[in-house]
């Protein structure tokens, strides 16, 4: 899974191709644990379609507040860097994987 940091944000975000889903979470947030899995098992069905990162909001406030998260778990779908939709809260895999199609097929 690939971690977010200000090293490798502008590279593996802004600049890519592909849409970015985004894991904003910390690891006092209980839904953030139960999310965790759901995200990582979903990755690995859109290959090439959609790249899976997470970013610590703990570790990586300044990119945290340059999304202006105010509740997570947060998902938020990028295109070149741009925000195009967010998913807040918890959400079973297959009601996760709804919204993530619905959201891609706008883009």
């Amino acid at each position: 899974m690939l971690e977010l940091n200000t090293d490798n944000f502008e590279t593996e975000v802004t600049e890519s191709e592909t849409p970015v889903i985004i894991d904003f979470w910390a690891s006092w947030c209980g839904p953030c644990q139960m999310m965790g899995p759901v995200f990582e098992e979903l990755s690995s069905g859109y290959t090439g379609k959609l790249k899976f990162a997470k970013l610590s909001t703990e570790e990586q406030p300044d990119l945290a507040a340059k999304f202006n998260i105010s509740g997570i778990p947060c998902l938020i779908v990028t295109k070149q860097g741009k925000e195009i939709d967010r998913i807040v809260g918890f959400a079973p895999k297959e009601t996760l994987k709804e919204k993530i199609d619905a959201i891609l097929s706008k883009i």
